[in-house]
């Protein structure tokens, strides 16, 4: 494998692709080049603190990580996946040292602001391989606005095992070192189920599971859930309610990084910043570049509630006839040792934004339960193979 460079961006290279239901072919994903690393964060005991009402604030960490390291680069970009309570991303030789600092903020951000433990790690792809295992990359494109990461080979479920091992650890920076966590914000409202109940899907690979076998499982429930209004996509049409004051304004007053700004300060500024993006986005009132319709059309469009990485990972809004079908369908495809799979039924999706700019149109916005989540579906995995 070639070692990426400044000056030849691998991941700006790959062609992106459309079709949701194309995630399986080989040939859209490509190894990442030697050198590089795979950085990796989660909430220690992330399913209590949802328990304990806390999903926002477990979702506004996963995201953080993001948010911290784009920042960090400058807006580059960068294959990344968001997994509710963490993320997993890589990054080329020449910004490993970065990624590794905005690792160590963003623990640190999370421990001292959100009163939660995130467990963060940057792996070697080198050791990655040793296993026998790789990392590949695919993009896929939602909408003509933006692309996301899909991952293959076997290598981030590796690196994240070893995360949980507590090898490859990332140091939490001091408290008074903070992430540049711009642009990140929750101000929409929980998008309750339309059609019936909101569904945290997780489907891997059963231990011994031949990769044809796997393959024609995930092509056979994206192809079921394709059948379904929208995909099943948990965005109204119109996009999320927006009311004033959201309920994300705490957690949006402690990503601002003035350390020495008293907390009453930092809530009266977003409550203001809050009111007037409400005002325009209500009364749809054009600023400049800016159409509120546009907007939120974008928001929509670019939401990010399917994925793949190492195994198919999808917040859906559906009926519960459609839930029962995929479930019965993994049911046998778990009893042959094929795929393992965890599912978790709610009543309403949450989102989380990464908005660097309003004005241009490649705004993220990531996509959980909003009683569990993609967590709840983990553990719902992890209890099936005890």
């Amino acid at each position: 494998m070639s070692e990426g460079t400044d000056n030849d961006p691998f991941y700006e290279n790959i062609p992106v692709f459309e079709g949701f239901g194309r995630l399986m072919e080989p040939a859209l994903y490509q190894a990442l080049p030697d050198g590089w690393a795979i950085g990796i964060a989660d909430i220690v005991q992330s399913t209590k603190a949802i328990r304990e009402n806390h999903y926002k604030a477990v979702n506004m960490a996963g995201a953080a990580v993001i948010a911290a390291l784009k920042n960090a680069l400058d807006g580059r970009e960068f294959p990344y996946v968001f997994a509710g309570d963490g993320a997993t991303f890589a990054v080329p030789p020449h910004d490993i040292a970065k990624a590794r600092d905005a690792l160590a903020a963003t623990a640190a951000w999370v421990k001292s602001d959100l009163s939660l433990v995130m467990r963060v790690a940057l792996v070697p792809l080198a050791i990655v391989r040793a296993q026998g295992l790789d990392v590949r990359v695919a993009r896929f494109a939602p909408s003509p606005n933006i692309s996301y990461a899909m991952f293959s080979g076997g290598g981030l479920e590796w690196a994240e095992a070893a995360m949980r091992r507590g090898e490859f650890a990332v140091v939490p920076a001091s408290p008074t070192i903070r992430p540049d966590l711009t642009g990140l914000s929750c101000r929409f409202e929980e998008m309750p189920a339309a059609r019936g109940l909101v569904l945290s899907l997780l489907i891997v690979p059963g231990a011994d599971a031949e990769t044809a076998a796997f393959r024609a499982v995930i092509e056979d429930v994206v192809a079921v859930i394709a059948k379904s209004p929208d995909m099943s996509k948990p965005v109204p049409p119109a996009g999320p309610r927006l009311r004033w004051p959201s309920a994300g304004v705490e957690l949006e007053a402690r990503t601002l990084r003035r350390v020495r700004t008293p907390l009453f300060f930092r809530r009266g500024l977003v409550l203001a910043r809050t009111f007037l993006y409400y005002l325009i986005l209500n009364l749809k009132i054009r600023v400049g570049s800016f159409v509120p319709a546009v907007y939120l059309q974008q928001v929509v469009e670019n939401s990010d509630f399917r994925k793949f990485a190492d195994g198919l990972r999808m917040i859906l809004d559906c009926t519960p006839e459609l839930a029962d079908a995929i479930e019965k369908r993994l049911e046998a495809a778990a009893a042959a040792g094929t795929v393992r799979y965890g599912l978790h039924r709610q009543d309403a999706a949450v989102m989380t934004c990464f908005t660097p700019s309003p004005t241009n149109s490649n705004h993220v916005h990531f996509i959980d339960g909003a009683r569990g989540g993609y967590a709840a579906a983990a553990m719902a995995l992890k209890a099936k193979a005890a």
